[in-house]
């Protein structure tokens, strides 16, 4: 007996050793554990691709240094997997935000926007504290989708500055060309981030004179630092950014709890609406100390992450912090990227961002409340380019049809608006999302 021992050998021996532990009941449960982690940090990744085109996107709309929102993205991202309530949603610096912030950035200059990041965070806090999640999760249905309709057409308009001359045009249009056809063939890289990389090496190649994302200002090589806003603190300081802050709060929260919502349909599971309205607070209290923008939730990112396999805070950690790695590295790529190819990526983000079908024929006579509240909140979030006023208009006005209607006909509330689909048949986004990988 001991011979046979002795011939199998300490090789053999280490062999059955390694084997016996790689079966192991412990090993496999630990395996188990991290197959998800593996599958987050990857679709964080995804994410963290068509986030860096639409960031640099935002921050031009803002009037802001794409260095100052890639860095805001980052933060906020890396704050909001910790605090927030909806895990897997995306939150970073977000269009609708930008366009609330660029008023006060071409008046009076990006430090007051910074003081207005911090105020509307502690805004929110207060807001969450007082219940108002619950609140934003009842909007009739037709002020949401003049929030979404109205935020679509607002970026839709705010890129047409930005086409300068013919060629300009056209690379806008092949940019478009190939996002919506990557869309359709399926391809799993976002197809956003190919077409900044065809439009790239066409400009380079045939038109040098295009704008660049060089021209707009300089990008981050490091990580963020403390920063104060550097404005008097004084009444007069306070009155400028307060309005600013208080559109900025309601817009944060509108979209984020909208989002949280779709995800949670997608998902088929529920999350607590107050603490992702906590979250939001304390992520723009922490970006504003930074120096960065503001933020919120982003539908079409939030989908992309989900469809990718994102499903826990993970997810939204990495792709913060896949997008910091990725920007720091490909530093000298991402200053010659072509400013046509972003315009194109806005353009795609406004055209799925609207709810087409919310204009159909069929369902404008269904629900006449919904569609008159609608109408209104796209004109009102338009014509002041404010997406608050927009929803608290359309809110009221809502409010004061349904309880008109109600006492001319006797019908329940339920009866005035278009049906809700259920949560077990949603596979495609509420009002507004923006199709993933589109960035």
């Amino acid at each position: 007996m001991r011979e046979g021992t002795q011939g199998r050998g300490p090789g053999r021996l280490s062999f059955l050793g390694l084997r016996n532990l790689l079966n192991s009941p412990a090993l496999r449960r630990l395996s188990r554990r991290a197959a998800p982690t593996r599958v987050d940090v990857l679709a964080g990744l995804v994410t963290a691709l068509a986030l860096i085109p639409e960031t640099i996107s935002f921050s031009i709309v803002a009037g802001v240094d794409p260095r100052i929102g890639l860095l805001s993205s980052f933060t906020f991202s890396v704050v909001i997997a910790f605090v927030g309530g909806r895990p897997a949603m995306v939150s970073a610096a977000a269009g609708s935000m930008a366009l609330v912030a660029a008023p006060l950035v071409r008046d009076h200059g990006f430090e007051h926007l910074v003081l207005a990041t911090v105020l509307a965070g502690v805004l929110q806090l207060g807001l969450a504290r007082a219940g108002i999640a619950q609140l934003l999760t009842r909007l009739p249905t037709g002020a949401t989708l003049g929030f979404v309709n109205g935020l679509a057409i607002l970026i839709f308009l705010a890129q047409m500055d930005h086409l300068v001359s013919v060629p300009v045009v056209l690379l806008v249009l092949l940019g478009v060309a190939i996002i919506f056809g990557g869309r359709h063939v399926g391809i799993r890289v976002p197809p956003s981030l190919v077409s900044t990389a065809v439009l790239t090496v066409v400009a380079v190649a045939l038109v040098a004179s295009a704008p660049t994302v060089g021209d707009e200002g300089t990008l981050p090589t490091g990580l963020p630092g403390f920063h104060a806003p550097d404005v008097p603190f004084t009444w007069a300081t306070l009155w400028t950014v307060l309005p600013t802050a208080i559109s900025l709060a309601a817009v944060g929260l509108v979209e984020s709890l909208l989002t949280a919502d779709l995800v949670d349909r997608m998902t088929g599971t529920d999350s607590p609406k107050r603490r992702e309205a906590y979250g939001q607070g304390v992520a723009n209290v922490v970006t504003g100390f930074f120096g960065g923008q503001p933020g919120c939730a982003m539908i079409g990112q939030s989908l992309l992450n989900v469809e990718s396999g994102g499903r826990g805070r993970v997810s939204t950690f990495a792709a913060g912090a896949w997008l910091l790695a990725l920007v720091v590295l490909l530093h000298p790529l991402m200053e010659i990227l072509p400013t046509a190819a972003l315009v194109a990526t806005m353009i795609v983000v406004a055209l799925t961002t609207f709810d087409w079908s919310s204009i159909a024929p069929r369902r404008m006579r269904g629900a006449p409340v919904d569609t008159v509240v609608m109408v209104l909140t796209t004109a009102v979030v338009v014509e002041t380019s404010n997406l608050a006023y927009g929803v608290a208009a359309g809110a009221i006005v809502a409010w004061l049809l349904t309880r008109r209607r109600r006492r001319d006909t006797g019908l329940p509330d339920d009866a005035l608006h278009a049906p809700e689909p259920a949560r077990a048949d949603v596979d495609v986004p509420r009002p507004g999302a923006a199709a993933p990988g589109v960035g």
